[in-house]
């Protein structure tokens, strides 16, 4: 018998809300603490690839997103010079065909509410928000359980509970969000891909979202100087001229729509180093809390969405809790460290400049479409172990 019977989740965002229904789904009492006085997500769009959306919908949710989202038909990678396309890698009917899930793009704020609503229907989770948790002590002593699941992201309190976690580090790049509605967006965003534009030292990411009605924009571009920690911010004017500067040598018509962009976030990225993700008896990190990356991969969402699983399947088919976060942390270390690695690739392939970006274009015009999406396979097919 499961030694696991209830539960406490600290932090109510995608990787806190989806281990509260995975966990419930193996009759699993869960309460989930949050301390915003209500559900906001933060940032403005994610993908969700089809290793992501296969265990969104074992939960059940895959109406409910199709409703919201969009199933882009292509994953392309542009030239950033010239617009012109480097590579594509099917998607929509494509993806479901090949790795037997779909890959959508929505809004964050439209993910979580469809897991909230979700948390909100199963009786097995309770969610009470305006609590602030610093401790574990302070989760048990509002919600007594079993074990702790620590979900409260890049900057959690709960991570120095965990001998061995390393704090969040600036990764040494800015992203800027932004969304161009459709009406107003140049033609080269296209409201059927997801588009990677490539240059030097900077990359620029774009894809629809439904239901704002809007391409969500992200400009991602290194910059040295470690900027105060925290979310996104509004940039100031001198922060504004380094995101033009970086974008200098590009085509004129991103650089228009850079200088033309309203409200653009400034959000400097951080991530966590590898250390221990669990305290080897009732406490667990998960998501950013745990391994917060950069997004040269699209895979933070991805990565909270399979510990959930996994740490839900490993929960319920063992009487001995610790053994249980010894054999998820081993699992999802693995995992997570192929990720970062396809993370690190990306960044150096599509920050390549000279005579490097000039042999990338080369052996991206000799692969075809299904030899590229076959490199995904590994990550885009991976089934949560039981």
């Amino acid at each position: 018998m499961p030694s696991v019977k209830s539960a406490c989740i600290v932090g109510a965002g995608i990787a806190g809300l989806t281990a509260a229904l995975a966990l419930a789904r193996k009759g699993i009492a869960v309460h989930v603490l949050e301390q915003a006085p209500a559900l906001e997500e933060v940032g403005a769009g994610l993908q969700l690839s089809p290793n992501a959306s296969r265990i969104l919908a074992d939960l059940g949710l895959l109406d409910a997103l199709a409703a919201r989202w969009s199933e882009p038909d292509h994953i392309l990678l542009s030239s950033g010079h010239m617009l012109a396309p480097l590579a594509s890698v099917p998607a929509g009917s494509a993806a479901r065909k090949r790795w037997g899930a779909p890959y959508g793009v929505l809004h964050r704020a439209s993910l979580q509410a469809v897991l909230a609503d979700a948390v909100s229907r199963e009786p097995l989770c309770t969610l009470t928000t305006g609590r602030r948790i610093d401790t574990a002590e302070d989760a048990l002593a509002i919600a007594p359980a079993d074990v702790v699941i620590a979900a409260d992201g890049v900057w959690s309190a709960l991570r120095k509970a965990v001998p061995g976690a390393l704090p969040a580090r600036y990764s040494g790049t800015i992203a800027w969000r932004f969304l161009v509605p459709y009406g107003a967006a140049p033609p080269f965003l296209n409201p059927r891909t997801v588009t990677a534009f490539l240059g030097p030292q900077a990359h620029l990411v774009a894809y629809p979202l439904a239901e704002a009605q809007a391409f969500n924009v992200v400009a991602l571009h290194a910059h040295g100087q470690a900027p105060a920690a925290g979310w996104s911010r509004t940039g100031d004017a001198a922060a504004r001229t380094r995101l033009l500067g970086a974008f200098s040598r590009w085509h004129a018509d991103i650089r228009q729509m850079l200088a033309e962009a309203r409200g653009p976030l400034m959000w400097p990225l951080f991530e966590c180093p590898d250390g221990a993700w669990t305290d080897g008896r009732k406490l667990a990190l998960i998501g950013d809390a745990a391994h917060a990356m950069t997004p040269f991969a699209a895979q933070g969402a991805a990565m909270a969405i399979e510990d959930a699983a996994l740490l839900a399947n490993r929960l319920a088919r063992t009487s001995d809790t610790a053994q249980a976060l010894r054999q998820f942390e081993a699992t999802r270390r693995e995992r997570v460290a192929s990720v970062r690695r396809r993370g690190a690739f990306n960044r150096f392939a599509y920050h390549a400049r000279g005579p490097i970006a000039l042999g990338r274009n080369l052996v991206l015009s000799l692969r075809g479409p299904e030899s590229l999406a076959a490199d995904l396979d590994w990550l885009y097919g991976y089934r949560t172990p039981e």
